[in-house]
């Protein structure tokens, strides 16, 4: 017979590690090429000392001549705080004791339940790796008269996502979801009550429920015009400003090579890793077609399939802005985490709770960790690529 019991004891020992295996190596592919630890976690905070440069006790001389004067490695320590993620799940007294007498619906329902949670917890890691930080999901620019939501951008929004609106830093309305998004017009339906009053103007921005300011430090935050990073000046560090490159224009090898040069010869990093977007992967097949040159593809972890440029895996990732690529060198980044996901337990060791007042029953997946960049400057990000090539066998030479 299946119980509260013999759910709480498939949750521990059956799923949680499932589903930290998804999330870790499957939410996305530029999370598989990451390494996780706990080294340099300090309460409730990242404590990381990271080099830069080189050590400066070296030199030539005369062979009776003074020893080089010593000057060790130089370092600066990173202090960030480890970010609090969760994912949650709930059953209802009446589906458990539905299939009190089945076990292969309990499991059904159980499957279903993990998978809903797998998807939206993929979902949500991979928008915050190329996220700032504040969890900012996109701005409105438009609100028509059946409070359809048009916006900058879609591409962090997803049906059954629930949201807060925020005028600045002035929460307006909050925990209403998402039904429907017009991914071509970059319209947004959103549920909000018959009774909703609170008036929605331009320029308010969305966040998910609850998380504005509390998401990790990715790529938007290493790329950012931020004057510190990881509680350190860049004013005073300039080589924790990454490398960037505006109005690329038309996608080429030599534009990617140039950048690949920049940063090993001034900082000494290998590239390993290029995410863009689905439109600027398109322009690299038409430009790789046009110049009449084979597409290599290569399998990432995870299954993920990814064109290559000299070796380098190319990959398509949603989240990256349409115009833009990142080449990363992954050896440079740390996810820091206090834990691997844990279900969150009460004193009594349950991880299944009854809610207030409600025949339902809840689990909270927990997770408590930041990503840290060692080598900032050791990242590129080129932006303003064209979506189209010129084919140079299409010119039309006249006599």
């Amino acid at each position: 017979m299946v119980t509260l019991q013999s759910a709480e004891n498939a949750l521990k020992t059956v799923y949680l590690g499932v589903v930290s295996n998804q999330l870790n190596t499957n939410a996305n592919p530029l999370l598989g090429k990451i390494k996780q630890t706990s080294k340099d976690v300090w309460g409730k905070e990242v404590r990381k000392l990271a080099p830069y440069g080189i050590n400066g006790g070296i030199g030539a001389g005369a062979e009776t001549d003074a020893l080089p004067q010593a000057a060790g490695n130089n370092y600066v320590q990173f202090i960030s705080d480890l970010k609090n993620l969760y994912g949650k799940i709930e059953l209802s007294d009446k589906a458990i004791r539905a299939s009190q007498n089945n076990v292969g619906a309990f499991v059904n329902l159980l499957n279903d339940e993990m998978e809903g949670l797998i998807k939206a917890s993929s979902f949500n890691f991979g928008r915050m790796l190329f996220g700032d930080g504040t969890g900012l999901l996109a701005t409105i620019t438009n609100v028509d008269e059946s409070k359809v939501l048009t916006c900058d951008s879609v591409r962090n929004l997803i049906e059954g996502m629930v949201i807060d609106i925020y005028n600045q830093d002035t929460k307006v309305t909050g925990g209403h979801r998402i039904t429907y998004v017009d991914r071509v017009n970059k319209k947004v339906h959103v549920t909000f009550p018959s009774t909703f009053g609170e008036t929605i103007s331009n320029g308010y921005t969305i966040y998910v429920q609850n998380s504005k300011g509390y998401e990790i430090s990715g790529l938007g935050k290493i790329f950012s015009n931020s004057d510190t990073l990881y509680g350190v000046s860049r004013k005073e560090y300039p080589w924790l400003s990454p490398y960037t490159k505006t109005d690329a224009g038309e996608i080429s090898d030599s534009l990617i090579q140039s950048a690949i040069d920049f940063l090993e010869e001034v900082s000494g990093s290998s590239i390993n890793y290029i995410a863009c977007s689905s439109k600027v992967r398109r322009a690299y097949q038409e430009y790789l077609g046009a110049y009449r040159r084979n597409i290599d593809v290569m399998e990432l972890a995870g299954g993920y399939k990814a064109l290559t440029y000299n070796g380098i895996p190319v990959v398509a990732d949603r989240f990256v802005e349409d115009d833009a690529m990142y080449l990363l060198n992954t050896d440079d980044f740390t996810l820091h985490q206090l834990c691997d996901w844990k279900w969150l337990e009460g004193e009594d060791g349950k991880v299944l709770k009854q809610n207030a007042g409600f025949p339902t029953y809840t689990a909270t997946l927990v997770k408590y960790a930041e990503l840290v960049c060692d080598k900032p400057n050791g990242q590129a990000k080129i932006s303003g690529i064209s979506a189209t090539v010129t084919n140079p066998f299409t010119t039309v030479i006249s006599n």
